[in-house]
């Protein structure tokens, strides 16, 4: 496929993601890890599926700044100043507006795709195909772009995407946007026909989503406007405007208001990967459909579990158990049923409260 230099990628991997407790921690999150067992990362794939039609010199990544010797160690090929650090967690909307500054002063007619850093996707070949039209839409129209995953069930840990049904483009208008329905509202969602799951992944011209930010969020354009980017006196000015900044997501800020979005429907074999379950679902299973991650795990009268074990040079025996999420890392062991994988964070919140809790975590 051919590189063109218009085409820019901004992958988003400043997550701690907790609910992947204890594997996921805060000094080293999942998407720094092989949560699979594919032999790379989750940031890693993400950087490989995109950089077969991006130059290395064009993908940004935008991180806490406690993990940005993680993310070059990782990515290699991406230049050193590519990869930013943002001085606390600000969501989306600001860590987007960040990287559309750095971006626009290299090249004003720049378009971007935005990835979540840990996020599987096993068509790439469908994945590209999609992010080309993308990028073609944003670099001819006023469009605000995203892509949309045909729903596989009424899950309610997704946001959905209306969209109006016309023609046979391979892109459509978006009607409305709703964040983590209820189950009954997400059936019927599914059985409408015309919703899609939110993947969080995004395209636009820097001109067309700069002109947004400056409709919708006008206090944050002007707060970023005061800082130079890509010299010296970048970091400190950044530093200094960050405490300032609203915490909220672009999808809540931008695209649930403007009136210039669009959704290209992809079925990319995808998962946000949320969950403990989730990976349950996307991992090879043995025989008795346990997920195990080492030659070392045995098991017996079990089945339909998830087991971690992060010394691989450990044994674990596990006996008479089904439906169960088993991690075991160097700090800490959880054992709780599959079902219960939402209340990982309760679990974190707990051991917060211990004395010295915040060693496990």
């Amino acid at each position: 496929m051919i590189k063109r230099s218009n085409n820019y990628c901004v992958i988003m991997a400043g997550g701690i993601g907790s609910r992947f407790w204890p594997l996921s921690t805060h000094k080293f999150p999942k998407q720094f890890q092989d949560i699979l067992g594919t032999g790379r990362t989750m940031i890693q794939q993400t950087y490989g599926r995109i950089s077969s039609i991006i130059p290395d010199e064009n993908i940004f990544v935008i991180t806490n700044k406690e993990y940005t010797e993680l993310c070059r160690a990782q990515l290699p090929n991406v230049p050193e100043y590519n990869i930013v650090g943002e001085p606390m967690i600000k969501n989306t909307a600001a860590c987007n507006l960040y990287m559309i500054y750095k971006i626009a002063l290299q090249n004003p007619s720049a378009n971007i795709i935005v990835l979540p850093a840990d996020h599987l996707i096993l068509n790439e070949a469908r994945f590209l195909e999609k992010a080309e039209l993308g990028f073609a839409l944003a670099a001819s129209h006023e469009y605000l772009i995203t892509l949309g995953i045909s729903p596989s069930r009424p899950d309610t840990g997704y946001g959905y995407i209306q969209y109006l049904p016309s023609g046979d483009s391979g892109y459509y208008k978006v009607k409305t946007f709703t964040e983590k329905p209820s189950v009954e509202l997400a059936k019927s969602f599914i059985e409408s026909g015309d919703f899609l799951w939110n993947a969080g992944i995004f395209l636009w011209n820097v001109k067309v989503i700069l002109t947004s930010y400056q409709k919708y969020l006008p206090e944050m354009v002007q707060q970023f406007s005061s800082c130079e980017f890509n010299n010296g006196k970048e970091k400190n000015c950044i530093e200094l405007i960050y405490p300032k900044l609203t915490k909220v997501s672009i999808d809540h800020a931008i695209l649930e208001k403007a009136d210039n979005v669009y959704v290209i429907p992809a079925d990319l074999g995808w998962s946000d990967l949320g969950t403990w379950t989730s990976v349950y679902e996307n991992a090879d299973k043995n025989e008795d459909n346990n997920a195990i991650n080492s030659r070392n795990i045995l098991t017996y009268n079990s089945g339909n579990n998830i087991i971690c074990v992060k010394n691989k040079n450990k044994a674990a025996i596990i006996d008479g158990m089904e439906d169960y999420i088993v991690v075991d890392t160097d700090k800490a062991l959880l054992i709780c049923p599959r079902e219960n994988d939402q209340l990982i964070k309760k679990y974190i919140n707990d051991l917060k409260k211990l004395k010295k809790g915040n060693k496990f975590l």
